[in-house]
This record gives structure tokens, C-alpha cells and sequence, in this order.
């Protein structure tokens, strides 16, 4: 028996450090599934723990000739699917972000954690298409377990035969579902484009990003419609507001940026969900310290910024960025 099916066997037989240790090397992996299955970060948090106490209290019927890790990934997806029947929760169509209160955004430098390596050789490489918000918003217009199949299948290229043994359905009704689950997404998303398969925000969206921060910086409006397409959205998840075009966001801006603002501003450059972001620090007026405000995901498109999701300053402390500057 080497390590690893050691590791196994002292797991399943009781041993709580052996089953510590082999669940979270798996943690960030499955955090990422909950997240593609929930759209948020913090119920995501909520299903992963869920996923390890299942795992630890029926021990007993895992199959050891199976692999620990599908196993896992069962048990987070049935986790998942039962939070979203309890939730009630499925867009039958989807216009903008506005209509999925509960998206959050991802940090990069977490996405990272997750590749292959010696204790996970299966971890797949997070790229744009599968993590962006535009995806998981689309995804929840589809049915949990279309959701799961599409996930295991496309997102984690996993086999068909594997897929329907996690969905616990014959190989035939997983690829029915999946079938569905991608002329559904196809309606939903936006036209395909060469960066979806990044890693990492382009030279040409870093340049935008830096745009946008100096022109808050110096609080210049003007600088910051300049940069801005003429049909530009922008949500605020989880209020339900929606804004489009120009003519709608200058008032916004204005607000924000002109002689009777709040205060002053300081953005500091990040990442989530593959996409450019901005994290915002606002010091009012009579303030000594810039305060975490919210975080500007951008989505750019023929060199201007097409799109601006705006969420408050809950996550900070996950992104690595400090509450005050």
C-alpha cells in the first residue's frame, strides 16, 4: 500500500487528521465547484464545510476502489443541488446581474490555488470562460442539475461516464442535460471572444484599469466617461439597480466624482473572476484614513469598458486588500 491509498484507508477508517488532511487539500477545488453551482462566495464557504462533515459522518460507504476526490465532488454537487432546492432560487431568463442578487465576485489570487500539482494532479487551470460573471450569472437560468452537468463536464472536462455517476443518472440523461444545459447558456452569454481563455487580464485591460483608477484618483469625471462605451452597464449586486448608457451613468459619475462628493478617492488595483477590478477607498470629508468602499469589476470590449460590476466592501479581507489605506 503506498501513502496515498494509506492516507485513504486511515481516513475512511476514523483517523480525523488523516481525513483533515486529505479533505482540504481539496478545499479550494471544491470551493470553486460550489461557487460555479451557487454564484457566491460565501454560500460556496457554507457548502464546502457541509461537504466535509457529510464526508466525515458516511466515511463508511465510500468505495475505496474509486477516487476520494469524485467522491468529494459527489457529495459537494448533492450539497449544492440541495441548497438550491431549498432556495427556491432559478432565474427563468436573465437581462443583467441586477436580477441575481446573490452573485459575488471571486479573487484571483485564490482562483490560483487551484492546479495541478503532486497531491492534485486532476486540479484543472481556472481560465475566463468558466469563472467569469457573465457565466455564472447565465448559469443561473438553468436547472441545478443541467447546472452540474454543464460544470463537470465543460468547466472540469471530466468523461461522460463520470459525470453521471456524480449526477447518479445513466450516461445517456447526463448528456441530454448537458445538451440543454449549453443551447441554454449559448442564449444567455455574451459573443464568444479570443480572451475568454485567459488567465489573466490583457495589456489592453490592465491600461483601461489603469484609466479608471487615475481618473477617480484625480476625480475627474470627464476622464472617466472617456473610457466608457456609449451602451455601458453598470449593477450593484445585491441591489437591484440597473444603469445603461452614458446618458444614465454621467449623473452617476458626477456624483461620485464632482465638487459635491462624499470625499476623496484612492483605488488600488486587483483581480476576480479572470476579469480587471478596482478596489475603491473613499476618505470623507473630515476623515483622516481612506475606507474600503467597493469593488469595480470591469468587462472591457473594442478597447473601452463595457461593462462595470459594482460590489460593496464585504469581501476585502479575501482579496487580500487592508480595511483602511
Amino acid at each position: 500500500m503506498d501513502r496515498a491509498d494509506w492516507i485513504v484507508a486511515a481516513a475512511i477508517g476514523g483517523e480525523e487528521s488523516a481525513f483533515a488532511a486529505l479533505t482540504e487539500r481539496h478545499r479550494r477545488e471544491l470551493h470553486v465547484h460550489c461557487y460555479r453551482m451557487l454564484a457566491s462566495f460565501d454560500e460556496a464557504e457554507d457548502a464546502v464545510q457541509e461537504t466535509f462533515l457529510r464526508a466525515w459522518r458516511n466515511r463508511g460507504g465510500f468505495d475505496t476502489s474509486s477516487s476520494f476526490r469524485a467522491w468529494l465532488y459527489r457529495i459537494a454537487t448533492n450539497v449544492c443541488l440541495d441548497m438550491l432546492r431549498r432556495s427556491s432560487r432559478r432565474l427563468k431568463r436573465m437581462h443583467s446581474f441586477a436580477e441575481v442578487p446573490w452573485l459575488q465576485p471571486y479573487p484571483d489570487r485564490l482562483l490560483d490555488e487551484v492546479a495541478p500539482s503532486d497531491e492534485q494532479p486532476d486540479a484543472v487551470i481556472i481560465d475566463r470562460e468558466t469563472i467569469e460573471l457573465a457565466f455564472l450569472a447565465a448559469m443561473q437560468v438553468l436547472p441545478p442539475r443541467q447546472r452540474a452537468a454543464l460544470i463537470v463536464r465543460d468547466a472540469l472536462g471530466w468523461p461522460a461516464g463520470e459525470a453521471a455517476s456524480l449526477l447518479g443518472t445513466s450516461v445517456a440523461a447526463a448528456n441530454s442535460a448537458l445538451q440543454r444545459a449549453r443551447a441554454t447558456m449559448q442564449k444567455h452569454l455574451p459573443a464568444p471572444r479570443a480572451d475568454w481563455s485567459a488567465v489573466a487580464p490583457s495589456n489592453e485591460e490592465r491600461a483601461l484599469l489603469e484609466r479608471f483608477i487615475d481618473a477617480y484618483d484625480r476625480c475627474d469625471a470627464a476622464a472617466a466617461v472617456a473610457i466608457a462605451a456609449h451602451d455601458i452597464r453598470i449593477t450593484m449586486p445585491p441591489n437591484p439597480l440597473y444603469f445603461e448608457g452614458l446618458a444614465a451613468i454621467v449623473p452617476l459619475l458626477e456624483r461620485a466624482l464632482g465638487e459635491e462628493r462624499e470625499g476623496d478617492w484612492r483605488l488600488v488595483p486587483t483581480q476576480a473572476n479572470r476579469m480587471p477590478t478596482a478596489a475603491s477607498y473613499l476618505r470623507r470629508l473630515g476623515d483622516s484614513e481612506f475606507r474600503a468602499f467597493k469593488l469595480d469589476v470591469l468587462r472591457t470590449e473594442g478597447g473601452v469598458i463595457a461593462e462595470i460590476t459594482t460590489f460593496d466592501a464585504d469581501l476585502f479581507p479575501v482579496f487580500g486588500l487592508p480595511p483602511t489605506l
